[in-house]
């Protein structure tokens, strides 16, 4: 058997019928050239020779008696593939909205806790001809990171996939039907080591509080003041802040990469605080539309990965942050400049307590309350007159930069389908994978039952800070050493070694920028000068402002 981490087990007393605490994501497939099979039967035969690769397949949870502490994971010794892994086919015409919609339907039931928590269905029926993949896996075993992780179990980098070595066969192991004194002991043995562990730990959390207090006053001031003002304690009351039902409706956009990382770029931000202010800019025309726009600036809850680098470990690490989504701003670059300013400042908070912040502490006696409460505080309506805390869950979870394949068929998207819970009935999460930044969009229908606008600004959004970052880097400077390359050389007045092509860090990057530019570029720029007109280069800058208008954001998935 193996203990369930605080953090896992918080997933499970949480859970209700009216938020299920499972995440999942939909990808849309290439079927081979020429396919002819049944791909429900491949993909099921192709899941059974792979679910020994990852724990969360094979386990399921042993509950303790009387509920009095955390389940435990054991051994499931009596798979049924054909439970897990189903088949489904799309009512004509097959469009992805109906995808969509039929997802946001699958994520709304509850995953039976006797067996393993996962469940994957393959759709099919799309009037592309493709065919779909849902993935539906309990939260209380898996996180975002460890969810990529998942992935290389059941994807392939090559279309012909790879050998899988088969499991070792097994006898039958007596955690089939634990005593309930066993598990008991077992509750009170991981318990004490909780407490020890907590016991520990407690000088350096100690040291931590004491490290932020004794911060310097100047640094505090400017955290302040960079942060809104207005954004202190509590989030505004928006439509999106109220206790929610078991229906849910998705929609999934893309959105480039490379033109993400180019805004980012430019206006000197992260990728992530790109993400946050397309976001709270769409967001913000979306609650515009209604007069429900609140004055003071939103909030949005932003996960934070605390997994070590190389960790794969199939459970949760991660805590979270709140950063202001600056929705105060009417100006799109003056909002994300607020968003980094906020994000870094939650950040530095954060990074202060990373080290103390515990997943695992324990819980004896107290899982029976909590999931008493958390069903009592959703049905009740408090949550819709408790002040919230923050407004929106925003998460990206960096996924593979390469294509993928699943049972031989080529993976196209990868857009992740997570949680709405009670008092947040939205949440956006975005993964990358091959050039794309995948948006799946998850909430309450009845708090947000027009999803799909929210996705469309979303695009307009990303249009809005691109073409205001300005055009693309192109093939322009290529063509531009390539003249170089046989324009005559300028005399040199000292011996310069030939420059090579080589990726700099940033500290390198200005002294081999500047260098250059006075070396190569600038009697480039002189011949070129030289040999043009005036007239001609009076008008580059139109063409340049021309091909800036004519240039094409990102397009809706569905």
């Amino acid at each position: 058997m193996k203990h369930l981490s605080g953090l896992d087990a918080t997933f499970l007393h949480l859970e209700t019928p009216e938020m299920p605490m499972h995440v999942g994501s939909l990808n849309v497939l290439d079927l081979p050239p020429g396919y002819k099979g049944d791909f429900y039967d491949d993909a099921k035969a192709f899941m059974a020779s792979r679910i020994h690769l990852a724990d969360v397949f094979t386990r399921k949870l042993a509950l303790m008696p009387f509920d009095l502490s955390n389940p435990v994971w054991v051994e499931e010794e009596d798979m049924d593939i054909d439970y897990h892994v189903r088949h489904i086919t799309l009512p004509k015409p097959g469009t992805n909205r109906q995808l969509q919609q039929y997802v946001a339907r699958l994520h709304s039931t509850l995953l039976d806790r006797s067996r393993p928590l996962w469940e994957f269905f393959i759709i099919d029926g799309l009037q592309s001809g493709q065919a779909a993949l849902y993935t539906k896996v309990h939260h209380a075993g898996i996180d975002g990171q460890a969810g990529v992780a998942l992935g290389k179990a059941i994807f392939d980098l090559e279309a012909g996939g790879r050998v899988v070595k088969p499991p070792r066969v097994r006898a039958r192991s007596s955690n089939y039907a634990l005593g309930m004194a066993e598990l008991a002991s077992a509750a009170l043995r991981n318990t004490a080591q909780q407490y020890v562990k907590l016991f520990k730990m407690a000088p350096a959390f100690a040291r931590a509080i004491g490290g932020l207090a004794k911060s310097d006053e100047k640094a505090a001031e400017k955290s302040l003041t960079t942060a809104p003002k207005k954004f202190k304690l509590l989030a505004p009351r928006t439509p999106f802040n109220v206790s929610i039902t078991n229906q849910r409706t998705f929609a999934g956009r893309t959105i480039s990469l490379a033109e993400t990382k180019h805004i980012a770029r430019h206006f000197g931000v992260t990728l992530n605080d790109v993400v946050m202010g397309t976001v709270a800019g769409a967001i913000r025309k979306y609650l515009k539309d209604s007069n429900e726009l609140p004055e003071k600036s939103m909030v949005g809850a932003i996960p934070v990965s605390l997994r070590e680098a190389g960790d794969e470990t199939a459970n949760n690490q991660a805590s979270m942050i709140l950063v202001s989504l600056a929705t105060d701003i009417k100006d799109p670059v003056a909002r994300l400049k607020q968003i980094n300013a906020s994000s870094n400042a939650s950040k530095s908070t954060m990074n202060k307590f990373k080290a103390v912040i515990l997943d695992d502490f324990p819980m004896f006696g107290a899982p029976w309350l909590i999931s008493g409460v958390a069903s009592m505080f959703g049905r009740s309506g408090l949550i819709n007159v408790i002040p919230p805390v923050a407004n929106v869950a925003i998460s990206n979870v960096a996924g593979a930069p390469f294509p993928m394949y699943f049972a031989g068929a080529l993976v196209t998207c990868y857009y992740p389908v997570s949680i709405a819970s009670h008092g947040m009935a939205l949440n956006v999460t975005v993964q990358s994978y091959n050039g794309r930044m995948d948006y799946g969009l998850i909430a309450c229908r009845r708090a947000v039952p027009d999803i799909t606008e929210i996705g469309d600004y979303m695009l307009a959004e990303h249009k809005t800070l691109l073409d205001l970052a300005g055009p693309m880097p192109s093939a322009q400077p290529a063509a531009a050493t390539s003249a170089a390359a046989t324009a005559p050389a300028p005399k040199p007045v000292r011996a310069v070694p030939k420059p090579k092509l080589k990726i700099v860090g940033k500290s390198a990057g200005k002294s081999t920028a500047k260098s250059t530019v006075n070396l190569v570029v600038k009697p480039v720029v002189k011949a070129l000068v030289n040999a043009v007109s005036k007239p001609a280069s009076k008008k580059a800058p139109k063409a340049s402002t021309l091909a800036k208008r004519a240039r094409v954001g990102a397009t809706a998935s569905s």
